[in-house]
């Protein structure tokens, strides 16, 4: 089945339309940035993008090949830094959602992105940066990430930053604030948690997938009730907005 539009564009603009309108988002480069600035360009014009280097609304002309690079601070609002946007914003309580991704997330939203382990032993990897911050004091969370057996996992290599934590109500027990929405966007599927187990649950398709892909690239049983819903196409708009005036490079989508 040839679809009209690349996965990355269909991960990007469903991800853009879980954002709101006057919300702070915290984002890095990729799908994120890409997302929030879709938002930014329809249905959400007073979305505040801040990127955890303390840069918060930048008008960048080219994609940033980091977050380090100038191009992405042009005609930035504000400029703060790391310590600021963890500090003065995150951890006040400001920031409505945070972009999330890593190595592996398992079935209560827990996400790994410290090390792995291997028939050759522990393999470590960069670690977190700031996402067990987000993780900890976002509003909401969307975890973007590709979809693989090995990286969809019933239990993490090692916790990095903290989902659901064992589910239920056992992330508020051990003192942490409860999120008020979790959700994965993979390269196959949007994931939500169910709201009392906290487990994961599948809410959405992509166009051109089957459900058994979904099923036999995910390492945890999924519990599937009902009519299995497809993740809504990517309209004209947005797809022009994306090639034409986010990332005419297409450096990410």
């Amino acid at each position: 089945m040839s679809l009209p539009y690349t996965t990355n564009e269909l991960m990007a603009v469903t991800a853009a339309r879980l954002l709101r309108d006057k919300e702070n988002v915290v984002v890095g480069l990729g799908l994120p940035q890409i997302a929030a600035l879709l938002a930014q360009n329809t249905h959400a014009p007073n979305l505040t993008i801040i990127y955890e280097i303390g840069v918060i609304n930048p008008e960048a002309e080219e994609m940033g090949v980091g977050v380090a690079d100038p191009r992405l601070w042009y005609r930035a609002e504000h400029f703060t830094s790391f310590v600021g946007t963890l500090g003065s914003i995150l951890q006040k309580g400001l920031v409505d959602v945070g972009f999330l991704g890593g190595l592996q997330v398992d079935k209560y939203g827990n996400i790994n992105s410290t090390l792995i382990k291997t028939e050759k032993g522990i393999k470590h990897i960069n670690g977190s940066g700031g996402a067990a911050d987000m993780a900890t004091w976002s509003k909401r969370l969307l975890i973007m990430m590709r979809h693989e057996k090995r990286k969809i996992v019933e239990s993490v290599d090692y916790l990095t930053s903290v989902g659901y934590l064992r589910g239920y109500e056992s992330r508020r027990e051990e003192g942490l604030p409860m999120p008020e929405d979790v959700k994965i966007i993979t390269n196959l599927c949007v994931f939500g948690f169910d709201e009392e187990t906290r487990s994961l649950k599948l809410l959405s398709i992509h166009p051109g997938v089957k459900l058994e892909d979904v099923l036999q690239n995910t390492g945890v049983p999924l519990e599937i009730s009902g009519e299995v819903k497809f993740t809504d196409e990517p309209t004209t708009e947005e797809l022009e907005l994306l090639r034409n005036k986010i990332d005419p490079q297409r450096m990410y989508i």
